[in-house]
């Protein structure tokens, strides 16, 4: 779809459709690094600026619209939404700190191994919400600073997000985008992963290991928890888990059958809302699935309807195209130049803005560099490097990933608010020396 395709005699005052829909990007991201007004109403208010401008029709516009993101998102958040009510996250918070024996420096490490795992099988935004709130209460209960937890989880959540498509928004863009599946994610993105995931857990006990600790009577009181009063409704539980298992057997099979992720996930969505109500009246059923849809994130699926359009205008304006060529010219074409650029350069962007709308943003972009780079094959290390660089990279400030931002809202609500200063002293270094790894694994896997 890239190239000078907009009709520049339909655009508003005959302006040239590359400034124009350049501008609008620009503005709608200027805006958005102000927070000043909700990011979903500047998406949709841009999305209505090409419209109504003439870059593109409104069938263009929801041609633009990728709808297989849409609805793994939707599932997913579903699947959640009906699973937490069993009360199994908090469950296992509980029982992970109990492991440890309550010792803040075990209880710290073990939930920020929970959070990357969670973050890798259900996304990361979702894990944060569930699992911050349980750990802000155990550090009371301890009597240590809540902060660590915090600033850990943040980072453990980002870091096992980037290992599968589903862990991250921006891999699942990019999944989309290019038809990579979840096992290509798993299993190129994993090991590096892993060995990121590692050195963090020892860099939490180092940084943070000396100095947590709590009262044989504080540990004790945690101790004294039951994490079975935890689960609300076993059966409902076990419905749950299996809809999930089968969900992500699904997104490996499906990969075979031609079957996209999304139908995967809306198919297991709504299956496990049917057998969720199986036995209830027609009151009860619609209480389901009005509890259900309830807690589906509708801002952030309007907010990515926006920005798809947004960038669809971009893309036909032909501005894309032309910045393509222009990063091709600046790395002379050569493959491993321009897949390590891009790795650098949507780290540091990422760690500046969200990293939602710049990869919404660099995937037309990347598209475009294909005949240079000797088509797909050649843009396998360019994507990986986008997908690392925009994942790790969210560690790198306070806005970086959706995820950063809800923990401090999360904190800020039960009164530790997280501040940006704070969090950066620990996140840049993280989110550096990962590229750093993330880099040499390309080199290696890639073009050594």
């Amino acid at each position: 779809m890239s190239g000078h395709s907009v009709d520049a005699a339909a655009v508003l005052f005959h302006l040239d459709p590359m400034w124009l829909s350049a501008a609008i990007l620009v503005a709608t991201y200027a805006v958005l690094l102000t927070e000043k007004i909700h990011r979903t109403v500047v998406a949709l208010l841009g999305a209505g600026l090409v419209i109504l401008t003439g870059l593109l029709t409104q069938e263009q516009a929801f041609a633009g619209i990728d709808f297989n993101t849409i609805a793994l998102l939707t599932g997913m958040m579903m699947i959640v939404a009906i699973t937490r009510t069993t009360g199994v996250f908090e469950y296992v918070a509980i029982w992970s700190a109990k492991r440890v024996k309550a010792d803040p420096r075990g209880v710290l490490v073990i939930l920020a191994l929970v959070t990357a795992v969670f973050s890798a099988f259900l996304d990361n935004l979702t894990t944060v919400l569930l699992i911050v709130p349980v750990s802000i209460l155990i550090a009371e209960k301890l009597k240590v600073p809540p902060y660590p937890f915090l600033i850990s989880q943040i980072l453990a959540a980002n870091i096992g997000g980037t290992a599968t498509l589903i862990g991250d928004p921006p891999n699942i863009l990019i999944g989309s985008a290019t038809g990579l599946t979840f096992t290509d994610f798993l299993f190129t993105l994993g090991p590096v992963v892993a060995v990121i995931l590692v050195l963090l857990i020892l860099a939490i006990f180092v940084l943070w290991g000396t100095s947590l600790k709590a009262t044989p009577e504080a540990r004790e009181r945690v101790m004294r928890f039951k994490e079975a009063d935890s689960i609300t409704d076993s059966r409902l539980l076990k419905k749950s888990l299996i809809v999930l298992g089968l969900v992500i057997a699904g997104f490996i099979i499906g990969e075979h059958y031609q079957i996209r992720p999304g139908t995967v996930a809306m198919v297991g969505a709504t299956v496990l809302l049917l057998i969720s109500s199986v036995g209830r009246g027609h009151k009860g059923q619609a209480g389901r699935l009005h509890d259900t849809f309830v807690e589906v994130e509708w801002g952030a699926l309007f907010f990515f309807m926006g920005l798809f359009v947004i960038v669809h205008g971009v893309e036909r304006a032909g501005v894309l195209s032309l910045l393509g060529e222009r990063l091709i010219g600046a790395t002379g074409g050569n493959p491993s130049a321009t897949a390590f650029s891009t790795l650098w350069l949507s780290a540091v962007v990422s760690a500046a803005v969200d990293n939602i709308p710049f990869v919404a943003t660099m995937i037309p972009l990347v598209e475009s560099m294909g005949p240079s780079l000797g088509g797909a094959e050649g843009l396998l290390p360019v994507w990986w490097c986008l997908a690392l660089g925009a994942c790790l990279g969210g560690n790198g400030s306070l806005i970086g990933a959706a995820a950063n931002v809800m923990v401090a809202g999360l904190g800020e609500r039960f009164g530790c608010p997280l501040t940006f200063g704070r969090f950066a002293l620990y996140g840049l270094p993280v989110m550096i020396f990962s590229i750093v790894l993330a880099h040499l694994y390309i080199y290696v896997r890639f073009f050594a």
